[in-house]
């Protein structure tokens, strides 16, 4: 393996290329503990002492720093170490690590997300947010399942009629403005048939 070239990333640390792809980030102090040297070989043994030692119990301290602050899916945590750097295997070895200390749970994250979210947003809206934090579907669809009941429904209902009076709703208003309202009620996740309930259209 050789290293094709060694660039500064910031003022401390340094990316690192092994055969023209991008290996690894590292501080300027270990690059010299190390010997590293732009056109000159790594050996096998520094490669896996660099990627296991250093990077692999660097990445688990910093996923578990990550997740003393806030919670994150698997996915957010996983492209959150992506963007320090990491190689693949510290990042997969980081993520079993604080998954197997129950650190990191995207069942418990979606369920507390639509505990805290259910009062506010419509159900197709959470489940929406929940897809874009990465969380699998037949997690979600679970995890919803769990949560909502019938009586959600009503819920959802106030919070429409909510939207409705900050949008100066009225009954006797024009079917052209009452579109325009629908369009945005729909665009927040609610249902066709609670928004024509709500606006006394059914």
């Amino acid at each position: 393996m050789i290293i094709t070239s060694i660039k500064e990333y910031d003022k401390k640390r340094s990316q690192i290329y092994i055969d023209g792809e991008k290996a690894f980030l590292l501080y300027k102090g270990e690059i010299r503990k190390y010997k590293l040297e732009q056109d000159k070989e790594i050996d096998q043994i520094t490669y896996d002492v660099i990627v296991r030692e250093v990077l692999g119990k660097r990445a688990i301290l910093r996923a578990m720093n990550l997740l003393q602050k806030r919670d994150y899916t698997e996915y957010k945590l996983r492209e959150k170490l992506g963007d320090g750097g990491y190689p693949d295997s510290c990042i997969e070895d980081a993520i079993d690590y604080v998954k197997s200390y129950k650190y990191l749970d995207d069942r418990r994250y979606a369920s507390d997300y639509a505990r805290y979210y259910k009062e506010s947003r419509s159900r197709k809206r959470i489940e929406q947010d929940l897809i874009q934090k990465g969380i699998n579907r037949d997690l979600i669809a679970e995890v919803m399942e769990e949560e909502y009941d019938t009586e959600d429904e009503d819920i959802e209902l106030e919070q429409i009629r909510h939207l409705l009076i900050k949008k100066h709703y009225s009954p006797s208003m024009d079917y052209k403005d009452k579109q325009k309202i629908m369009a945005f009620l729909y665009r927040k996740g609610y249902s066709t048939e609670l928004i024509y309930k709500a606006m006394d259209m059914d």
